[in-house]
């Protein structure tokens, strides 16, 4: 078994997005070239969480730079890229970017793909974008405000930050399938949530040993807070229903949040 300690966790979730990729999962389906065609006329949809964005959100982005950030897959920054605007995808996972690649070559799209961290975005220049769309994925990164320092520094003053992830309240149950057998909701599990951590040994080696990516729980605070710290002006809260509940929770609290925040001009 190996020790937990000297698992290098980042680099694990590297791995394990990389083996979802190859195994198609639902993050790593690439378009269809009917959603490409709809977009170039106008009828394209990008989700931050399973249902629409809020109106208003994301408006005409054509000639608009925008940064897809841990969120490859061949799916939204394709149909971003086809609606008009000038997309640069970001993920730590080559075989999720291999997907943009695939969608891209096979409809003449222009899409620039880099790897990395998205705790680094030193690769990008001060105010590089207009847009910085961020769906659920700060949960596979220890520290989340690198993350928010990095997004206000490469948008441009006026520029917003569409983030997504889960309401921390999914992580602090204990996942015994018994207690949801009897509709129990028990919590065991602290804020911030380290998954590595505060599971069983077994329990994270077996998550290990099927490659399955490793989570870190952030509390709103983190969440919110960390963004309004970097420099951001909130502009819009929504939440929504998790569509295929995993936990007993999922029933009774929209457990996706997602944020429009923007890199205000007040020198906050």
């Amino acid at each position: 078994m190996q020790d937990k300690s000297s698992l290098d966790i980042i680099d694990h979730n590297r791995q394990a997005w990389d083996r979802q990729a190859s195994q198609h999962c639902a993050w790593s389906q690439p378009v269809t070239p009917d959603v490409i065609a709809d977009a170039r006329t106008g009828k394209w949809l990008a989700r931050l969480t399973p249902g629409d964005l809020p109106k208003g959100w994301l408006p005409d982005i054509r000639g608009k730079r925008v940064l897809c950030l841990a969120s490859a897959g061949g799916q939204q920054a394709p149909i971003l890229a086809a609606a008009g605007a000038e997309v640069t995808v970001f993920d730590i996972s080559e075989g999720q970017l291999a997907q943009d690649r695939l969608v891209a070559e096979r409809e003449g799209l222009s899409l620039t793909v880099v790897q990395g961290d998205m705790r680094d975005l030193s690769v990008f220049a001060d105010d590089a974008f207009d847009i910085v769309f961020h769906p659920i994925s700060n949960l596979y990164v220890p520290d989340i405000q690198p993350v928010w320092r990095e997004c206000h520094r490469v948008l441009k003053t006026g520029g917003r930050l569409l983030a997504s992830f889960f309401n921390p309240v999914v992580f602090v149950g204990d996942r015994d399938p018994g207690y949801a057998e009897k509709g129990l909701i028990r919590p065991v599990y602290p804020l911030p949530f380290v998954e590595a951590e505060h599971l069983a040994a077994d329990v994270v080696q077996a998550k290990v040993d099927r490659g399955e990516a490793l989570v870190f729980g952030h509390s709103l605070a983190a969440q919110i807070d960390g963004q309004l710290r970097a420099g951001f002006v909130l502009a819009g809260f929504h939440e929504d229903w998790q569509p295929s509940p995993r936990f007993l929770i999922d029933g009774f609290v929209p457990t996706f949040i997602a944020t429009c925040a923007i890199k205000s001009d007040l020198g906050l």
